[in-house]
């Protein structure tokens, strides 16, 4: 940092031409020693790497202008096309014409990227967990059960030690490891440490029974029915639970307590969890009677003041969450997850539940349009898994959900949205939150209106993100208006989130009354951002230690989706995801003005060394090489397409 100053004071008097040019609205202002044209910064890059990727004189023409989609994205020609579109003479009628209806449209005809692969030569589990037992399935298994053809055949190793091995003293993927050199015997057998280093327990993990139970829909929601049926009945004067459910027996000429006939009926063996219902039983005091949780005993969510990291769809995954925690993150939440899909025992879903044993405070957040399955979805994680909050997705503005009736158009859909948040707080035994927008649409701001019936149907906490489904991200957020909804939730706690990059904007969000702030976009770019706003101070971090903390998102990505071709590959997309981020941040030793905004997109410049460079590219293939400095070299026939459109290929 102290050669970076000197730098800029013995160069400030010699910017040339570029230092008299205003930055441009919207673009970060940049110490003018450092700007740099697109060309020149690609030349740069080119010259001083190590190799060449081959899509970089393919992204590029000898214009300097970029192509309308990367050869990745282009639509492959079939075998019966020739180079120039049309059809061979040989081919049928119907294929030509089959053959140009698939070119239509938007980009329909992408190359599917998510890889197949890794079913070819893939050994069978039976072996690799090196089980005493044979295969179940016998001659009928699809998978290898021949290992040294399987070693002929598997890929090199991507290095010389596996991070599950040196951290936990055993590697459970065995010989499909990538990194099988540091803890295979000459016989190929899986070498153990001594003083065997327990790994540490998995959290909120799917269990295969319960799946089974899922996907034959033999569990029954009888809290959840409970509820349902009493919101059917109409609306609920407040969020007292037992209350509302004494009110609603006597309105339908039910008994009273002291009838034997209220007594739920026994639990059935496939039913989760132990019997529930808010009324009492009869007969002798019972140790569960005394020990459950009644509503107006649940416990409070005390995090004012905290540093929240908000739930990121794609990016604010387990690994990455651990590194935001590591720089002073307090509250932690899982990605959205669809209540659907959990009740239907996706695994894929119920690995956004996961939680590591770092998070001390941490909290799911579910994605639904409906009361009943918003409800049996809030009972089963009730009982399933370990979480500090529940929260509501609100906010979401993509159209796959707002169309079905969930994220931000439940803000027009109050009915079913005080359904919602009555029947998930009356079956759940910790608080509920809510995360929502200021409104669909625009000018037309509903937050304010809907924070007073929140607070009387039971959330505990609501997060406001001061924009529209409408305004996206095309400008910046409204923390006046965030302002004015903290008196009108008062005294339920409102947290803010919006374009906080810094500790400057982190303290004028909280002159805004708020409990506390949530962190989105900001983490993804500087995940050093919690410990700049703890210490109020701007780290002008260097390369290599964005480097390390890279590096370090790798080891927490083999760790959590394995170090195999399919844990590996796994963590190199979703590493390659938020470098598409992270290309996005300017070191502040280049900045001629602090702080960074977040609507600030960089130019393009040359940093102080190589490394630093490369990072403020915006091209996927100098992101491709960022990922094989950490986890060797990408597979052939690599594709990698950004999930997020204002990150897409540059």
């Amino acid at each position: 940092m102290a050669e970076g100053a000197a730098e800029v004071s013995a160069e400030s008097d010699d910017a040339g031409d570029l230092g008299t040019v205003e930055p441009e609205r919207g673009v970060a202002p940049i110490k003018p020693q450092y700007l740099t044209t697109k060309e020149q910064f690609h030349e740069f890059l080119e010259a001083k790497g190590q190799e060449k990727p081959s899509q970089e004189s393919e992204a590029v023409d000898p214009a300097g202008n970029d192509l309308a989609e990367p050869e990745a994205k282009r639509i492959r020609l079939e075998d019966g096309q020739t180079e120039d579109g049309q059809a061979e003479e040989a081919a049928k009628p119907g294929e030509q014409l089959q053959a140009q209806k698939r070119a239509r449209g938007q980009n329909k005809c992408r190359p599917h990227v998510k890889p197949t692969h890794y079913d070819k030569n893939k050994l069978c589990p039976s072996l690799v967990q090196e089980s005493a037992a044979r295969c179940f399935y016998g001659d009928r298994c699809r998978f290898l059960h021949d290992v040294g053809h399987y070693l002929e055949t598997k890929p090199a190793d991507l290095g010389p030690s596996c991070v599950l091995f040196e951290t936990f003293g055993r590697c459970p993927y065995g010989v499909t490891c990538r990194f099988a050199g540091a803890h295979l015997g000459p016989e190929g057998q899986n070498l153990v440490r001594e003083g065997l280093i327990q790994a540490p327990p998995i959290r909120n993990g799917l269990d295969k029974a319960l799946q089974q139970q899922l996907r034959k829909r033999k569990i029954h929601f009888k809290r959840a029915e409970q509820a349902l049926r009493q919101l059917s009945r109409g609306p609920m004067p407040g969020p007292t639970h037992e209350a509302t459910v004494l009110e609603g027996r006597e309105a339908e000429g039910a008994p009273r307590q002291d009838n034997c006939d209220i007594q739920l009926d026994p639990q059935e063996p496939d039913t989760i969890g132990p019997p529930s219902g808010p009324l009492r039983t009869c007969g002798p005091l019972t140790d569960e009677d005394v020990v459950r949780l009644r509503p107006r005993e649940k416990r409070r969510l005390d995090i004012s003041g905290k540093l929240y990291l908000a739930p990121l769809t794609t990016c604010g995954n387990l690994p990455f969450r651990r590194i935001c925690k590591r720089f002073g993150a307090d509250v932690t939440c899982g990605e959205m997850a669809v209540c659907t899909n959990l009740l239907q025992g996706q695994t894929s879903e119920w690995a956004l539940l996961r939680r590591h044993p770092c998070e001390d405070i941490f909290g799911v957040q579910l994605e639904g349009a409906f009361p009943d399955t918003m409800t049996k979805c809030a009972e089963l994680l009730n009982r399933t898994i370990e979480v500090d909050f529940v929260d509501i997705n609100v906010g979401c503005p993509i159209d796959l959900v707002f169309k079905k009736g969930g994220g931000c158009a439940l803000m027009n859909r109050l009915a079913k949205f005080q359904q919602i948040v009555r029947g998930m707080n009356q079956v759940l035994d910790v608080p509920l939150t809510v995360k929502l927008r200021t409104g669909v649409q625009e000018r037309v701001n509903l937050a304010h209106r809907l924070l007073p019936d929140l607070r009387d149907w039971g959330a505990a906490l609501v997060t406001l993100h001061g924009r529209s489904r409408e305004q996206r991200y095309t400008k910046l957020a409204d923390w006046q208006y965030i302002e004015q909804c903290v008196a009108a939730a008062h005294p339920m706690p409102l947290f803010g989130n919006g374009d906080v990059l810094s500790y400057e904007d982190a303290n004028r969000a909280r002159q805004t009354g708020v409990a506390g702030v949530m962190i989105a976009r900001g983490a993804l770019l500087k995940p050093w951002l919690f410990t700049e706003i703890k210490e109020q101070r701007h780290w002008d971090i260097s390369s290599s230690e964005r480097l390390d903390i890279l590096r370090d998102f790798t080891h927490y990505g083999l760790e959590h989706w394995g170090s195999d071709t399919q844990g590996v590959e796994k963590t190199r997309r979703f590493l390659l995801e938020w470098l598409s981020f992270l290309c996005r941040y300017v070191p502040v030793g280049l900045l001629e003005r602090l702080p960074q905004r977040i609507n600030e997109r960089p130019p393009y410049y040359l940093g102080r060394d190589y490394l630093e460079t490369l990072m403020a590219s915006q091209k996927a293939a100098d992101w491709i090489r960022i990922s094989e400095m950490l986890l060797g070299p990408v597979p052939p026939n690599f594709v990698f397409l950004p999930k997020h459109k204002a990150n897409a290929y540059k």
